[in-house]
Parts: structure tokens; sequence; C-alpha cells
């Protein structure tokens, strides 16, 4: 980032600490009031109404509940930055007088600060467009958490029916569990691909005191669980990357009834594709032959419920916009992170356009906290990880670190003007 560069993005962002104290409310109304995957509609309509006041050009509806804004303001390439809008089902155990009002729901992965952040830097961005030359569009998406969101919008023709131009670069961030203030990076694949799967085991029914005359269920799903965790310990070479977890159980409904079929539903992670061929057979192996063992009177079906690609960031591009947060933030604050097992479906609206990502973590926990987890090597264990009931990040500085990230690389892509 040279110095005109620079002198360019200060002067976009001059007027954000006048406007920061609207964003914290901004972003604790949202934490109040989280929407679950495709019924975010109080969050999509404050987006809209924000971004046609800052001028935009918008569309709502996309996908369900997406929202877009466009801000043509002369030749140049056509920059994309993506935040997404889903809460999930968590009941919120924070303590902070903003908690969620809604039962059963709550931001636990930040996606209202994401919300926030965009609608700061888009405020900036169209204030400050005597500064920079180019296509500007803002997507607020849903359905993150469900894997669902990206498709939806691309398949309700985000592209092809050009309710949006197609971007040269896709930007975004995802607030995560460091210290407040801090921007983490990951060159190439940065996050997993993931293949959610839903395995229906099938057994014969019946009284819960005559076991003998049934084939339980519930037993042999209950094999599959503790036989599955082998798969990555003894079938996944110590140097490769996977996850196998079960995150659902069901099966019955009565203490004295033995049904006649469980459900297991669990996600794979991987980021080698051979890695990922090799689990899912071997799951698939295991759930046949826990059947078999258990004399099931059919085989196991298994559904994929859904699937995502690994999540891999251009690396010219995001050495460039690192240069402008290494300006901006100094080179401490900004630094290199390893691969996240978690997945993310924001790399299909580059895909999708044929263009680069650049995909990077905003911090957003107490910095002294942090710095004490680390010290005593207790970050796991004292430090909420997203998903969390009690992830809630830091307004300040985390507001105001993720609008300067996402306005400096938005103006480190677009053509700048004296």
């Amino acid at each position: 980032m040279s110095d005109r560069d620079h002198a360019l993005a200060s002067s976009v962002l001059a007027p954000l600490d006048a406007r920061l104290a609207d964003l914290v409310a901004l972003y604790e109304d949202l934490h109040r009031h989280p929407e679950l995957a495709f019924q975010e509609t109080r969050t999509a309509a404050a987006a809209a109404r924000r971004l046609t006041a800052y001028g935009y050009d918008v569309t709502t509806g996309i996908g369900g509940t997406g929202v877009t804004g466009v801000l043509r303001n002369g030749p140049g390439p056509v920059v994309l930055l993506r935040a997404d809008m889903d809460a999930l089902p968590v009941t919120e155990n924070s303590g902070v007088p903003y908690a969620s009002t809604v039962p059963g729901r709550m931001h636990a992965c930040g996606h209202d600060v994401h919300v926030a952040c965009l609608l700061g830097a888009a405020d900036l961005l169209a204030a400050g467009r005597a500064h920079w030359s180019g296509t500007l569009v803002v997507l607020f998406q849903p359905a993150e958490e469900a894997g669902k969101g990206a498709r939806a919008m691309l398949d309700d023709g985000l592209y092809s029916k050009g309710l949006v131009p197609t971007p040269d670069v896709v930007l975004a961030q995802h607030v995560a569990p460091f210290g407040a203030g801090v921007i983490a990076y990951c060159p190439g694949a940065c996050m997993a691909a993931v293949d959610t799967l839903e395995i229906t085991f099938h057994g014969t029914g019946g009284h819960g005191s005559q076991p003998e005359t049934t084939v339980d269920p519930i037993l042999m799903a209950a094999a599959f669980v503790q036989r599955v965790q082998s798969v990555v310990a003894r079938e996944v070479a110590a140097k490769e990357r996977a996850v196998v977890t079960v995150g659902a159980f069901h099966a019955g409904d009565s203490a004295n009834v033995i049904p006649d079929r469980a459900v297991v539903r669990l996600s794979v992670r991987s980021f080698d594709p051979n890695v990922r061929t090799t689990v899912l057979a071997a799951v698939d192996r295991i759930a046949r032959a826990e059947a078999a063992a258990s004399g099931a009177p059919r085989e196991p079906e298994t559904r994929v419920i859904d699937s995502l690609p690994v999540t891999v960031n251009d690396t010219a591009v995001l050495t460039e916009v690192n240069a402008s947060f290494t300006r901006l933030f100094g080179e401490q604050r900004v630094f290199a992170y390893e691969p996240a097992t978690g997945s993310e479906d924001a790399g299909l609206l580059a895909s999708a356009a044929g263009a680069p990502l650049y995909y990077w973590w905003l911090g957003g926990w107490d910095p002294d906290e942090f710095r004490t987890a680390l010290a005593a090597g207790r970050l796991a264990q004292d430090i909420p990880s997203n998903h969390s009931p009690q992830f809630v990040p830091l307004p300040r500085p985390t507001l105001a670190t993720g609008v300067q990230a996402l306005t400096a690389a938005a103006l480190n892509r677009l053509d700048g003007r004296r």
C-alpha cells in the first residue's frame, strides 16, 4: 500500500469515529433479535433501509431473504463485499445487557458483527466515493449456517439475471475468538470442505421388556457413533486434516418401547479430495457393518444433506490486501493463522463469478482475557468459541476494526482517485 493509497484510505475512514456509536447500537439491536436461516426478514429490512439511505441500488428477496446494494461510481473493477446474516438455534448464556430476546435463538457465530461492519463500510465508501472509481457490490447473505444461502442467491439469478454485476473479486471476513483489534489470515486453503450426512438405521421395534424379540436400532446406531470416531484416528494419515463429528441422534419416544429406526446426523470435514473420499467411504462401510452385525432387516440409508467445497484464498489478492492491512493496523495486528476446520459458502460467490476470493478472520474477544488465556495455555478452556452460548464479541474495538478492514480491502481493489 503506497503512501498515496494510505492517504486515500485515511480520508475515507475519517468519519468512522463519529458514526461508531450508531454502529454499536445497530449491532446490539441485531444481537437482541436473532433470526435463523432463511428467516432473516428483520435483519434484511434493516440492511435494505440503510443501503437505500446511503445511495445504493438495492435489491431484496434474493434467494429468500438476501439483500444486495450496488454503487456504480465510474469505470473500474467490480468489488463484492459479503456478510452473512443468520443466527443459530442456541440459548444464550452470556449475561450481556443486549442478550437475545428470542428463546432458543442466538447470534452465537457473530453474524450480527458481520452485518454491522459491512453496513459501516458501505456507508463510508459511499460517502467517500470521490476517492475511488469502480463498482461496489455489498451482499447480505442468508443461511450460511445451513450452507445453503450463497447457492440460493446464485440459483435465484444473482449473476445470471444481472441482479448484480459479476464481481472481479470477492472479499469477506468472519469474527473469531482472537483478541479484538487483530486480523488473522491463511493463504490458500483456509477452511475445510464439509459433507453433512443423515444416516437412518433400521431395526425391528417392540416392547422394552422383551429386547430379544427386536432388532434394536438404538444399540446399532450407538455402536456406529463410537466406531466412526476411529476413522480419523486410524484411516487418515497424521499429516492430513479431517474431522468426523456426530451432532444429532434421534430415536424413540418412550422408555419402554424399542423403536424401529434411529437417525444420526454427522459432518465430515476435509481439505484433500482423496482424504474426503477415504473418510466418506469409511463412514458408509462402518454404518453397513454395524447394521449387518446387529442383524438389521435392511441396510442403513444415507442422505447427503449438503456439501461445500474447500474455501481457498487467492494468494495474490491476499498479499496485496494484507499490505493495506499492515499499513493501516501495524505488523503486530496482522498475523498468519493455520487453516480452520470450519466450513463456509462464501467461496461459491467467487467461484461462480470466476473471481478470486480473500476471506480473513477478525478478532472479537477481550484482548486482556485473550492474552491471559494464551499465556496460561488455556485458550480452549477460557475463551468461548464460535457457536458457544457465551460467544459474544466485544463491540469495541471489534466493529471499528471490521469496518476499517472491509473498507481498506475494497479500496485496495478499486481504482483510486487523487
